[in-house]
């Protein structure tokens, strides 16, 4: 998948809270989008800056806290990161739609260039396996009509989505790597060192393996300093983690409930957004 981060389409911060919420439960599946309005062709060093014209038009003309879609496809087969995979999107109508499934544009519209590309069609097929593979997804594909009522995502989308959004012919797809597991952590181990190791010797580390995990993840959110990745759950780590607790992502937690000691609620969402499992 030929995959543009947010960082590296130039995207603006999301507005807190509700650009924060996470998804409440696993994703049906995928809707597919398309614009809606009149839509022309560019060369690619030219569709991120529509992007970014998209992400303000959501943002200011709509008053939304981001970018509305999970993903966009340009028509050289470019995935554009939106709201990507843990934040809820905005696109599919309304709340209980939005929290139901991933939402996928493609860059085609309503009227200039209407047909998706072969190379559009193969990036938004990317996008759609990404979605079932790491979101996760169920099998469900549909259009944005599905369920609501609107044009989207065109006829010329819906009908190849109605046909199980194939690749194109002659498509060579190039094998995918063996998946690795993801690491484990458990909340009895990382409680258990988040009250051991305050008190004891410089040094002392207890599940030093386990407490790295979360001490990677809370730097990978900036909230621990690299020094102090050093797997001993202590006073720095407590901080750093009662701070991802009163963040949005992290639940909102306050007082007692944010007090630096990881709950399985809070450790199953940094879980989810660094790639670990947590277990009890």
């Amino acid at each position: 998948m030929k995959l543009v981060t947010r960082s590296q389409w130039g995207a603006r911060a999301y507005r807190t809270p509700n650009g924060a919420t996470p998804y409440s439960r696993d994703r049906r599946g995928v809707k597919l989008h398309y614009l809606g309005t009149a839509y022309s062709d560019r060369t690619h060093d030219k569709c991120d800056d529509y992007v970014r014209q998209l992400q303000a038009q959501h943002m200011d003309g709509n008053g939304w806290s981001d970018i509305g879609y999970s993903f966009l496809v340009c028509t050289h087969g470019y995935v554009y990161e939106g709201r990507g995979l843990k934040r809820r999107n905005s696109a599919n109508g309304n709340t209980t739609l939005n929290e139901q499934d991933y939402a996928v544009c493609l860059l085609v519209g309503s009227s200039g260039l209407v047909k998706p590309t072969d190379d559009q069609l193969n990036g938004a097929r990317d996008a759609i396996e990404h979605c079932r593979e790491n979101g996760p997804a169920g099998d469900w594909l549909g259009g944005h009509r599905d369920g609501y009522a609107t044009a989207c995502p065109g006829d010329y989308v819906y009908v190849w989505v109605k046909a199980g959004a194939p690749r194109p012919a002659g498509t060579v797809v190039e094998p995918k790597p063996a998946p690795t597991a993801k690491p484990k952590v458990s909340v009895a181990h990382v409680v258990a060192a988040a009250r051991r190791d305050p008190p004891a010797a410089q040094g002392h580390t207890t599940y030093r393996a386990e407490v790295l995990i979360v001490e990677k993840a809370l730097k990978a959110e900036g909230l621990l300093p690299a020094d102090y990745v050093d797997g001993s759950f202590g006073t720095k780590t407590i901080a750093a983690y009662a701070r991802w607790q009163r963040s949005p992502a992290g639940g909102g937690y306050t007082g007692a409930d944010a007090d630096g000691i990881p709950g399985k609620t809070s450790l199953k969402l940094l879980g989810a957004r660094r790639s670990f499992t947590v277990t009890d």
